[in-house]
């Protein structure tokens, strides 16, 4: 008789495979027999619409029968039948995020096994620069958004909107490792993590060249150097001031990260400082309008203190606690999955803060 556990045993890959694969099933197979409840209320309404909204700058998406219409206007938005999807997340497909997130640590750990590369934090400091990849490439969608009519419409333009932006990223990614081992392995470099520093770094600036090219050329798309200025200073600021306090005060919480910390706190400060500045004083050094809060996080915090300040602090709490959560034993124990968990929690600071950063620098 066939026993799950028995076919599992031993292979960590196979129980990873197993486990994707039952979710798999649960999710289309529930949309094929229970379409209204699974696909239309869930799948659609918290994922699959608000990318659909996103893509044709819509306030909001409905789904009538097995059509979609795209609405533009608040009011009518309101008034519609749910399901209704707006643009951005809700805590409903955060916690979804969460969950494939964490999945998929766990079969990027085992893929990282296989290749034999990630004990170290070489592929750690690799990966930054297409952490601030996945913030160019999605302001790149931004700014055709404020352009209206371009070459970059629905649906190519669902590649660069999250959550499909992190499959691109992750392919992206994938073929920068996979080439750079090859060519380390062919004995072109003596390792792969420079060359794949140099990939990710040269896609990060191509990107940004690319909106420096629209501010020039299309009048929707124009660059604003006090706000960078404003968010690289905030930054800045509030990682260094972090930091000087975790040595001065307490060095064990950095004890088991070291300078990666230090990374994670620039990350979040990335974020923190672009969410002040973009949602409450863009109008004050020169943007015509502030930007609006995209996660449920930034917006209740708006909301409970009437600013976005608070938000910078949380963030900086949030990156101390998760520095101090990477005790020593920990890394040395799992050195492959602390990597991954270090560019992940780096990640989604650094991806939306840099994200936020260049919008509001280019204004899109």
């Amino acid at each position: 008789m066939f026993s799950l556990r028995e076919w599992a045993d031993g292979s960590p890959e196979r129980l990873w495979a197993g486990t994707v694969g039952a979710l798999l099933v649960a999710l289309i197979g529930g949309s094929i027999l229970a379409p209204e409840t699974v696909y239309d209320g869930f799948v659609w309404h918290y994922f699959w619409g608000p990318v659909q909204a996103d893509a044709h700058n819509a306030v909001c998406a409905i789904r009538p029968g097995s059509t979609v219409e795209y609405l533009y206007s608040t009011s009518a938005c309101q008034a519609a039948a749910e399901p209704v999807a707006y643009p951005g997340y809700t805590v409903v497909s955060e916690i979804g995020y969460i969950v494939a997130l964490l999945i998929t640590i766990t079969g990027v750990v085992l893929l990282l096994k296989q290749l034999g590369i990630g004990e170290d934090r070489g592929l750690f400091w690799a990966m930054v620069p297409f952490m601030l990849l996945g913030g160019a490439l999605r302001t790149v969608e931004d700014a055709h958004n404020a352009m209206g009519d371009s070459w970059f419409d629905y649906p190519l333009n669902t590649l660069l909107i999250s959550p499909i932006i992190y499959v691109t990223l992750f392919v992206i990614a994938l073929a920068c490792i996979l080439l750079s081992l090859w060519l380390a392995r062919q004995g072109y470099v003596d390792d792969y993590v420079r060359p794949l520093t140099a990939m990710g770094s040269g896609a990060f600036l191509l990107s940004v060249g690319y909106l420096s090219y629209l501010a020039a050329t299309d009048p929707q798309v124009q660059f604003y150097p006090l706000v960078l200025l404003a968010m690289v200073g905030l930054s800045a600021a509030a990682a260094v001031g972090t930091w000087y306090a975790i040595e001065t005060f307490a060095p064990g919480i950095n004890q088991g990260t070291g300078i990666a910390g230090g990374m994670v706190l620039v990350a979040h400060a990335v974020d923190g400082a672009a969410n002040v500045i973009g949602l409450d004083y863009l109008m004050a050094l020169g943007v015509p309008y502030n930007l609006n809060p995209k996660h449920p996080a930034n917006q209740f915090i708006v909301d409970l203190f009437g600013a976005a300040w608070p938000f910078l602090v949380v963030k900086m709490a949030a990156a101390t606690f998760l520095i101090w959560v990477f005790e020593p034993e920990l890394v040395e124990e799992t050195p492959r999955y602390t990597t991954l968990l270090l560019i992940a929690v780096s990640a989604v600071g650094l991806g939306p803060g840099s994200r936020d950063l260049l919008r509001s620098v280019f204004g899109v």
